[in-house]
């Protein structure tokens, strides 16, 4: 553990630590989604979806430290020093990262994830026409899903955005933490921060439903009450949109409904089939020419999918997606096939 005092989160300590000169000056030369900075080794970077050793660009135990003492208050130093793991954010010259700290063998870690803080228009991301059509919805949930990196922010971020720009509604959002700051256009917007502003998003959801709502975005969507009330927000007259690590709709569809004792999966089905609008799940993957591409999977809740949740009978929901193309529903192999036929993306030889 560094001996070193304390540092003051102050521009002239960041220009002192060699690291937050890694994080000001190579954005400028790569495209950057995530730092890897581990003591004892040269800085990583993730780009295009690769890893990339970087040469000349050493990071210690006492610089992590610093950065440590620097940007987290003496309490939640004490704590990652306890329980050797934290996720906090951090700021260098307008740009903003968020953070996850963690204990090696070597020393400390640090993970820092680079947040695009332009909000993002929905016409330059391409989602389908199908995700468009769904924010003419009133209540609700549409839950956006896939793997971390796979840019589930920035599609959620720009769906609230085109309903600032459209609707005039009371928007509040639940993150951890917050990535895209919105102005208020027509909407009024109300964001949170979990941590910050409040002790969970269980807890910032149940203050919501008092809050006078129209519109709730949940960053996460990972244990049984927030799922709960998330849910009951959907039917009571509001539009939720949330988040989950799932790889398809049906997995999705499974994890909420898992998420309930044994004894209330039932009641839950009937409420996932009645209130959810909408399940895009997606990828980034390799464009030819350089940079990445989203490839999407889409099921729209029609009647006969209702029925197929009521019933417990997800599997044949796959059926539904490959024949409803009428509906803008469409599965994550066709559209990748797609992409491919377009001669868009880089297949990798295993596929």
């Amino acid at each position: 553990m560094s001996d070193t005092t304390p540092a003051t989160n102050t521009e002239a300590f960041k220009t002192d630590n060699p690291i937050y000169g890694y994080l000001d000056s190579l954005p400028k030369e790569y495209r950057i989604s995530d730092f890897h900075m581990r003591s004892g080794s040269d800085l990583a970077i993730r780009t295009n979806g690769e890893i990339k050793v970087l040469e000349g660009y050493p990071v210690t135990h006492d610089l992590l430290d610093d950065i440590f003492r620097a940007e987290l208050s003496e309490e939640d130093y004490e704590k990652f020093c306890e329980t050797k793991d934290i996720d906090f954010a951090i700021t260098v010259r307008g740009a903003r990262f968020r953070a996850n700290g963690y204990h090696t063998l070597k020393g400390w870690a640090l993970i820092m994830r680079t947040i695009v803080t332009e909000v993002p228009n929905i016409d330059q991301l391409g989602l389908p026409a199908a995700v468009h059509n769904i924010l003419k919805e009133k209540k609700g949930m549409v839950l956006v899903t896939g793997a971390t990196g796979s840019g589930k922010s920035t599609s959620l971020a720009s769906l609230i955005n085109k309903i600032n720009r459209e609707r005039k509604e009371h928007i509040i959002t639940i993150e951890d933490p917050v990535e895209f700051v919105h102005s208020e256009i027509n909407s009024i917007i109300s964001q949170r921060e979990v941590g910050r502003d409040t002790e969970s998003f269980a807890s910032a959801l149940k203050g919501a439903l008092r809050e006078d709502p129209d519109i709730i975005l949940l960053g996460e969507m990972r244990d049984y009450e927030t799922i709960s009330l998330a849910l009951t927000a959907a039917e009571t007259g509001h539009l939720v949109f949330g988040t989950l690590h799932t790889s398809g709709a049906a997995e999705t569809i499974n994890r909420i409904i898992d998420a309930f004792p044994a004894e209330e999966q039932p009641q839950a089905r009937s409420m996932v089939a009645s209130s959810l609008q909408l399940v895009m799940t997606q990828q980034l993957l390799k464009r030819k020419g350089g940079g990445r591409i989203g490839a999407f999977e889409v099921m729209v809740c029609v009647p006969a999918v209702r029925n197929l949740i009521r019933e417990d009978k997800i599997p044949q929901i796959a059926t539904v997606m490959q024949t409803g193309a009428q509906f803008g529903m469409i599965t994550m192999d066709k559209y990748v096939d797609e992409l491919e036929k377009q001669n868009l993306i880089i297949v990798d030889e295993d596929d």
